[in-house]
């Protein structure tokens, strides 16, 4: 396998913790570990994190984050420690003395909980712990990475290509802006009134753009994928806003991604779904299963990327 650097930052909050370069450079290392993990026990990278630890605090529930993250670490030759999410709290003791105890025993914390404060305090309190954002209310910078590494392999390069989100500003949407703009892909989103992405969230994207790309929002889904290289949703109720789920359902029904609106899309756009779906609700079953979509190649991609970013960040 060719050299890997690794990253000047010590933690994974945000994709705009990396970038430009270490950003495409990670995505060549996950691309190599996808062709060598045929190797098994013989990769060059099988034992990069031996005698490593790694410790997992998931205040979410995960099936995608969870098990790629935990086959990652053991195919990277490290271990994994599962600590308790009731501990962060904050009733029993602060969560910076919790942070400032697994420095002392693990490389590494990736963490899925709902305040991005969060993860950014643990990461502030420690010097020597590499803090992995795994998903929060405000972002979700593991998702992106295989989003964009599963939009390279379909495209086979991003200059000149247009990805439209439709739905909800949502963390997935905001991670997603970052990483389309850092690689140059250009980012349409369409959201009802309410419920666009944060103009800081627009600006951060239009600041990192390369190669001319554009940073859009609109209203009008048609209007969103008209040209469109892939078309991106996800559910319209993220977890924690479950007594919404009625009055979302009516805010965003002329949202939903169907047959009729995939064909106002550029000819051979894909589907792209972070999962899990909701079908008949934000995306309908014959776009889903179709063969333009890519939803399950993104979710393999999580288990590449999560590796090569640990293997950058971590040893």
């Amino acid at each position: 396998m060719s050299a890997v650097n690794t990253f000047r930052t010590k933690d994974y909050l945000s994709v705009l913790d990396l970038e430009p370069p270490e950003l495409v450079h990670l995505l060549d290392v996950a691309g190599q570990l996808k062709v060598d993990r045929h190797l098994g026990p013989r990769a060059p990278t099988a034992t990069a994190l031996e005698r490593a630890h790694v410790a997992m605090l998931f205040e979410k529930p995960s099936l995608r984050t969870r098990s790629t993250f935990e086959i990652a670490v053991r195919e990277l030759g490290g271990d994994v420690l599962h600590v308790p999410a009731e501990l962060i709290d904050g009733s029993r003791e602060p969560l910076e003395d919790i942070a400032r105890n697994l420095e002392r025993w693990v490389k590494a914390l990736v963490i899925r909980t709902f305040a991005q404060a969060k993860v950014t305090a643990i990461a502030k309190c420690t010097t020597r712990l590499h803090v992995v954002n795994a998903l929060t209310d405000e972002q979700h910078p593991c998702q992106a990475l295989a989003d964009v590494m599963t939009l390279r392999e379909q495209w086979g390069g991003w200059q000149g290509r247009t990805l439209a989100y439709i739905g909800d500003g949502n963390n997935v949407a905001a991670s997603l802006a970052h990483a389309a703009a850092m690689v140059g892909v250009n980012f349409c989103i369409a959201s009802p009134e309410g419920h666009e992405l944060p103009e800081s969230t627009l600006l951060e994207a239009r600041r990192v753009a390369r190669d001319g790309a554009r940073i859009l929002l609109v209203r009008d889904p048609v209007e969103a994928v008209a040209g469109a290289n892939a078309v991106y949703t996800d559910v319209w109720t993220s977890m924690g806003q479950e007594d919404e789920a009625e009055a979302r359902r009516r805010t965003f029904a002329r949202y939903q991604v169907n047959d009729a609106l995939m064909a106002a899309a550029a000819p051979g756009a894909v589907y792209m779904h972070c999962l899990p779906a909701h079908r008949g609700e934000e995306v309908t079953a014959s776009v889903l299963e179709s063969p333009t979509s890519v939803v399950f190649d993104q979710a393999e991609n999580r288990l590449h990327t999560q590796k090569a970013l640990l293997l950058m960040l971590v040893r």
